[in-house]
């Protein structure tokens, strides 16, 4: 059975990535630690890999519920710990009372330093509190540069996972109808906008599709697909249910609260 009929065309070289991944902990027979991955670049490599091979993997992102994990590639012999991931946290310090930092500027003020984003995970924040997960491999290098976000002046507190904040996430579940699974057409129904003030959300690059910006309006969603659009949150395609009388396609979509 051909692996990648079962992915889209785009996520073939991440596939490539991976088996690479596997080759190395097979010659090695050593463990093999991978960046923080987005849930479904996580997805597929559990697909990949799957549970009753010679390797295996875990992953783990600081916490229960944290979205961004490293992946742990490992030979069956190996029983992997908190540790072997290879995490550092810090709460981020800032005079609260005279200015506002929110996760759009701490993630714009990480990325201007000139790290990946895949070196750094969660960006934790609730009211005025807000921690950041990073590779420990450049957490001297943070904790040394981020020394501003956006005008505020901040320090970091390094923390144990223990102290990161709670992450509490509710999603409200509805059935809509849609003409076709264009990217477009899906949006402009569960956002209930207009399609044309949808397009202008996808060519403007404001809208991400399992974590990867999308600007093709005909872009065609699928089963578990996750649609972000910045200024309305976050939605999940959790099924389709097939085509009604009218031949419109019925879908059960989630909304994050």
């Amino acid at each position: 059975m051909n692996l990648y009929q079962h992915f889209r065309k785009e996520e073939h070289a991440f596939i490539d990535q991976v088996l690479e991944w596997k080759q190395t902990v097979e010659n090695q027979y050593s463990p093999k630690l991978t960046d923080f991955l987005d849930p479904r670049e996580q997805e597929i490599v559990k697909q990949v890999i799957g549970t009753n091979g010679e390797i295996l993997v875990d992953f783990f992102g600081g916490k229960d519920g944290l979205e961004r994990k490293r992946a742990l590639l490992y030979p069956t012999y190996f029983e992997p710990n908190e540790d072997d991931y290879h995490l550092a946290f810090f709460e981020v310090k800032y005079p609260v009372k005279f200015v506002t930092v929110d996760h759009r500027k701490v993630l714009g003020s990480l990325m201007s330093l000139g790290l990946k984003r895949t070196k750094f995970g969660d960006i934790l924040t609730q009211d005025e509190q807000i921690q950041i997960v990073v590779a420990n491999e450049i957490a001297d290098y943070v904790r040394m540069n981020l020394t501003a976000v956006g005008k505020a002046t901040i320090s970091l507190s390094e923390i144990n996972s223990t102290d990161l904040l709670e992450v509490n996430e509710e999603w409200t579940e509805q059935t809509v109808t849609v003409s076709s699974l264009r990217l477009d057409v899906v949006l402009s129904s569960i956002l209930n906008l207009s399609r044309q003030k949808v397009q202008v959300l996808i060519e403007n690059g404001l809208v991400k599709v399992n974590w990867k910006k999308i600007e093709q309006t005909s872009f065609e969603c699928k089963e578990t697909d996750v649609l972000s659009v910045r200024g309305y949150g976050r939605s999940k395609l959790h099924s389709i249910e097939g085509k009604t009388k009218k031949e419109k396609w019925r879908i059960i979509v989630g909304r994050q609260k």
